[in-house]
């Protein structure tokens, strides 16, 4: 097992990234104090329900078993969660353990954070994309349907447990939307792990464990280091969103849950770079690279057919924009981002086109 920490002061809570930690109490015992509220979906249950049950034992157990899939990041799907809270009179020493994938935790940390105005939550993600990314650093929400995650709240987990064994029985197309954001890592944030990526992709497809294990470890260790500066995404940690304001407009405008949304982003990082080479920053052999290394992790590379207008309508209700503005997270190199703002709709529609070419 490794472990890090999201520096947060007296609200530093640990990563702990290994195989089989699912099934450990030791890892669970500092956080139980009252009843274990667990959080999963129809498919994670049948799965590993049992063996977090038996690690959390003897505590007392409510479980709540919600159906898979995006579009259950709604308030019908929330009111689940609260109505078993409440049927089983559960107060403020409950612990919500989230375990599942990003949908799960979002869903299970939004109802944490309100639930009888705030109770601690465990995060134990099962799915690559949660491990790498929605796990950590404590953004919790529900989807609308005119944006996603446009409902939600600021609520850190008291601990993330990442058992890596679980990417073992991960489907083939949720583990290649995880690579997407491993992907939005490298680009973003760290020119030298993009390399590792590049040399490395095949590896992660094939689920090689020594190679999911570091891409999990580097990418928290970003992660962790930008919610440790920015919490509350006021400044740095808006670069985490490369390719997430395409993306999300992909998902809203598909429906929730056609695109997953590592599959959005993966087309959105495309898009974005190409955005980012017409405003003179990459240059179209790093383009190229982006393009390539997508499609080595068989990710989409290209959008749905939509028109650039209705991308740009969705895109206008993003988290980022401000002062009426959209705003986008370019690349000014590979591994440096940045948040760019009052974009020409004109230069925006002209990268949507050239990423479909």
């Amino acid at each position: 097992m490794e472990s890090l920490s999201v520096d947060l002061g007296g609200r530093a809570y640990p990563i702990h990234i290994g195989a089989g930690l699912i099934s450990s109490a030791a890892l669970y015992a500092p956080y139980l104090r009252g009843t274990v509220a667990i959080v999963t979906n129809e498919v994670v249950a049948p799965l590993y329900l049992g063996r977090l049950r038996g690690a959390l034992a003897p505590a007392r157990i409510v479980e709540i078993v919600l159906p898979d899939g995006e579009r259950s990041k709604s308030w019908e799907t929330l009111n689940r969660v609260f109505d078993a809270l409440l049927g089983a009179r559960l107060g403020r020493d409950t612990l919500i353990v989230a375990l599942g994938g990003g949908v799960i935790g979002d869903l299970a940390g939004f109802a944490a954070a309100v639930y009888q105005r705030g109770v601690p939550f465990l995060q134990v993600p099962t799915t690559l994309l949660a491990q790498v990314d929605s796990s950590v650093g404590g953004k919790t929400a529900i989807n609308h349907p005119a944006g996603k995650n446009m409902i939600g709240a600021f609520h850190q987990p008291s601990a993330v447990i990442s058992d890596v064994a679980t990417l073992d029985t991960l489907p083939e197309r949720e583990l290649r939307a995880g690579i997407a954001e491993v992907i939005k890592h490298g680009l973003a944030l760290d020119a030298p792990f993009f390399d590792w990526l590049e040399a490395n992709v095949d590896k992660l497809v094939r689920k090689d464990r020594n190679a999911l294990m570091h891409a999990v470890r580097r990418s928290c260790e970003l992660k962790a280091a930008i919610v440790a500066e920015d919490e509350r995404e006021s400044g740095a940690r808006a670069l985490l969103n490369f390719g997430h304001t395409f993306g999300h407009a992909i998902e809203a405008a598909t429906g929730y849950g056609a695109w997953l949304h590592g599959e959005a982003v993966a087309a959105g990082m495309v898009m974005a770079s190409e955005l980012s080479q017409l405003m003179g920053y990459l240059k179209k052999t790093d383009v190229e690279r982006v393009r390539e290394v997508v499609k080595r992790a068989g990710l989409p590379v290209t959008g749905p057919a939509l028109a650039p207008e209705r991308l740009l309508e969705l895109m206008a209700l993003d988290k980022k924009a401000a002062r009426g503005r959209t705003r986008f997270v370019v690349l000014e190199t590979i591994g440096r981002a940045r948040l760019a703002a009052d974009i020409d709709d004109a230069q925006v529609r002209r990268a949507v086109v050239a990423a479909a070419q």
